[in-house]
């Protein structure tokens, strides 16, 4: 006979692992018990020794589908002559610090979909129906260890038929937290902005107003969403003009698979994606013969974002009343740059402007939670935006960190702790530029510093001295407090989450990064470990006349290259986009780059491809973030093989020189050219000019492994190339999968240099 007591750290709670330990246990004839605690389950265990022996390899090899077993600690202990086994009640005592991981939200799993549609099923059409398999969990949990108590869900008191259901280990919501039904969980409403409701069915009338042509505001499980019908144009506009959204494209949420396949062409690994039960938006390309989403949705893309229904509310609004919808427009909830609303009194006072009704519910959300974006590029799914249904499971990491906070950047922002091997990615935040994403930045990260039992003991930070996120960082009241460089944290994101050792190769290019020297950095070529960083080669400094409005305006960009390139015989080029502007502004811009007043330096990638944007008439300003790179790689013709003369940096200096690319493009363009292909020689031009620059450090350095981050690495013209070049060189080449390119996963490379440089 053996005894002795697992100690189990991972995603444990609220997956259904207690009652799998429980018919386990009963299966090999073992006594003991199983409870959930504040560092994970215990599992104590009296049988014999090959029964324990063969619970623990069960256990590891095959968890409950949404288990993540990060670590199994087996102790021998006395036996105390157990006469059952059990599960029993949660043991609350002073934490201990081990791995303790929060279960995300995932999608409403098959049986209880088929227990919804089921008219003799007591949980029929009942939009809250789940079990351990499915349904809401971070953004319901208000502490830990995960029971109904410590969640929204308390203050719902479960019915008989509900408590049987929840006590019995063989059913499958033998402590499902979130269990409830008709008649005593959470019920939906349709109200008006003022909130009178408005009908006996809520989900049918909602669904009426749709296909009608009404804007919809809808409860989800992360946050509020706005719907409009995606095949009434009419709809679709009217919610442009009243969100104030003029170009960005919307989110669709499409009734199934097959009618996602009206919309977008599907890959296997991306019907996969989309079926998953994480369900993010997947960017896929549209379809070319006859689309029946309006023109509004996307308008000048060539892909939509598509997910598929994962709240059992968004199926019934699919399936109720006979009204067919082949997709539904799904975009958050918000305001401008404000955070996605959670709170139905507050959402009313700022949607009642854009929302003709308001779908709602009386369970409380108790975390905001976005949906994720993903893209396969290269056979390999990324993230575009890590967050519901992905956050907070931890990335793991190679080596053991002390418990830091990294504060992340200013856009896309998303915050990071950090204890032994696990990171602990936030959900999304948006970008912190006002108050309320500021509020929710600190609500987020109180909220995961509570549930995580960490303290953080380093505060890491963007080095820009004026983000709102680095005033966060500067304001916590304990924690060293460790500044780091954006390129170096995000070449280190992209290393730890490859489970890499420095030094490396780093190709960090992006829009905006303070850098050292008190330039805007963005075309980095880098020699980078942990500790430090060495800037080998970067784009050549070019003034950004007017600061943040060239970014907004790219044709700003293009002349500071045009005079660059040709000085003030610019003015007598004939190119389109001089005889488009008007002589006033261009006099204007001209005279900042030529004084250097408000017109700050920068060696941005991001800022050079605006500037060919705008330089081919693409686009001469944008109504978001990354509009005119995204619009130049979508022109491009990949038939081109053609590139541009390209030199590297002078003898003594780092800067890569511009002049010849800018001349070729501007030759082009006035040869009458077409600007597919000159779009394509400039990203064919980068990809050799890069490859070039790395086979040069690996002469000098003996350095082959490549790092490649930043948000221009969401172009994927750019991605492939690059990668498929330098692996013809004989380069290893790693990039992000398991964290956003862009500014969404550099929190993660802030806690690496935190960690290796504040001691």
């Amino acid at each position: 006979m053996a005894a002795k007591t697992l100690y189990i750290s991972g995603i444990v709670q609220g997956v259904g692992f207690r009652p799998f330990v429980y018919r386990l246990a009963h299966q090999y004839g073992l006594k003991g018990d199983v409870a959930n605690t504040s560092a994970g389950v215990r599992i104590r265990l009296e049988g014999t020794a090959d029964a324990v022996t063969a619970l623990s390899r069960d256990i590891t090899a095959s968890p409950p589908p949404l288990a993540v077993i990060t670590e199994i600690r087996a102790v021998d202990t006395p036996p105390r002559g157990f006469m059952d086994f059990a599960i029993v009640p949660s043991i609350h005592r002073t934490r201990v610090h081990a791995q303790i991981l929060i279960p995300p939200d995932t999608a409403v799993c098959d049986d209880c979909l088929a227990e919804m549609f089921d008219p003799g099923n007591r949980r029929y059409r009942y939009p809250f129906i789940n079990c351990t398999q499915c349904g809401p969990r971070y953004t319901i949990i208000q502490d830990i260890p995960y029971d109904r108590a410590k969640t929204t869900m308390a203050a719902f008191a479960m019915c008989p038929e509900c408590r049987a259901e929840y006590s019995d280990p063989a059913n499958r919501r033998f402590h499902a937290e979130a269990t409830a039904c008709p008649a005593c969980g959470p019920r939906v409403s349709l109200t008006d902005s003022s909130g009178r409701p408005a009908a006996d069915d809520p989900i049918a009338a909602a669904a009426a107003l749709l296909k009608a042509g009404g804007i919809l505001a809808v409860k989800g499980i992360g946050g509020f969403h706005l719907a409009a019908d995606a095949e009434n144009a009419d709809a679709v506009l009217q919610l442009r003009r009243r969100k104030g959204r003029q170009e960005k494209p919307f989110a669709l949420m499409a009734r199934d698979l097959i009618a996602a396949g009206r919309l977008v062409r599907i890959r296997p690994e991306e019907a996969a994606t989309l079926l998953s039960p994480q369900r993010p938006i997947v960017l896929l390309e549209k379809r070319g013969d006859g689309s029946p989403a309006a023109p509004g949705v996307a308008p000048g893309n060539c892909c939509f974002g598509v997910m598929l229904p994962y709240a059992p509310l968004h199926h019934l609004l699919f399936a109720v009343g006979g009204i067919a919808f082949t997709a539904l427009v799904m975009t958050s909830g918000n305001i401008g740059d404000a955070p996605m609303a959670i709170d139905t009194a507050a959402a009313r006072q700022s949607l009642s402007g854009i929302a003709d009704a308001f779908l709602i519910h009386d369970r409380d959300i108790c975390q905001r939670s976005d949906d994720a974006i993903v893209r396969h590029i290269g056979g390999r799914r990324r993230f575009i935006r890590r967050s519901r249904g992905y956050a907070p499971t931890p990335i793991f990491l190679h080596r053991p960190l002390p418990p830091i906070l990294a504060c992340g950047a200013e856009l896309k922002n998303a915050v990071c702790l950090t204890q032994k091997r696990c990171a602990y990615l936030s959900p999304h935040i948006g970008d912190v530029k006002n108050l309320e994403t500021y509020r929710f930045l600190n609500t987020a990260l109180r909220h995961l510093e509570r549930i995580l039992d960490i303290a953080p003991e380093i505060v890491a930070h963007d080095a820009h001295p004026d983000y709102l996120s680095t005033r966060y960082a500067r304001m916590r009241s304990s924690g060293i407090k460790v500044p780091v460089q954006h390129h170096h944290a995000h070449i280190a994101a992209a290393m730890a989450e490859n489970r890499l050792e420095g030094p490396v190769i780093g190709l960090a290019f992006d829009g905006t990064g303070h850098g050292t020297d008190g330039a805007v950095w963005g075309g980095e070529v880098l020699k980078v470990d942990y500790r430090s960083f060495e800037r080998a080669a970067h784009l050549a400094y070019t003034p950004m006349p007017g600061g943040d409005a060239a970014v907004r305006e790219p044709w700003r960009m293009a002349l500071a290259y045009l005079h660059g390139a040709f000085g003030k015989a610019l003015r007598e080029l004939d190119l389109p986009m001089l005889r488009h502007l008007d002589g006033n502004r261009v006099h204007t811009v001209l005279a900042m780059v030529e004084g250097g007043f408000q017109a700050p330096l920068t060696s941005s990638l991001g800022r050079l491809f605006d500037g060919i944007a705008a330089l081919l008439d693409i686009r001469y300003d944008v109504t978001f973030e990354g509009q005119a790179a995204m619009a130049l790689e979508m022109s491009a013709d990949p038939s081109e093989t053609g590139c541009y003369a390209c030199d590297r940096p002078a003898e003594n200096s780092r800067e890569i020189p511009l002049l010849p690319i800018i001349e070729g493009v501007v030759r082009d363009r006035l040869s009458g050219l077409p600007v597919p292909v000159i779009s394509q020689k400039f990203h064919n031009t980068l990809i050799r000019l890069f490859t070039a620059l790395c086979t040069d450090i690996r002469r000098d350095a003996g350095l082959d492994r490549v790092v490649m981050s930043g948000g221009a690495f969401q172009n994927v013209i750019l991605l492939d190339g690059l990668t498929r070049a330098l692996n013809g060189e004989g380069f290893t080449v790693f990039n992000h999968i398991r964290v956003p390119t862009h500014d969404g996963g550099i929190a993660l490379g802030q806690a690496m240099v935190a960690a290796a440089t504040a001691g």
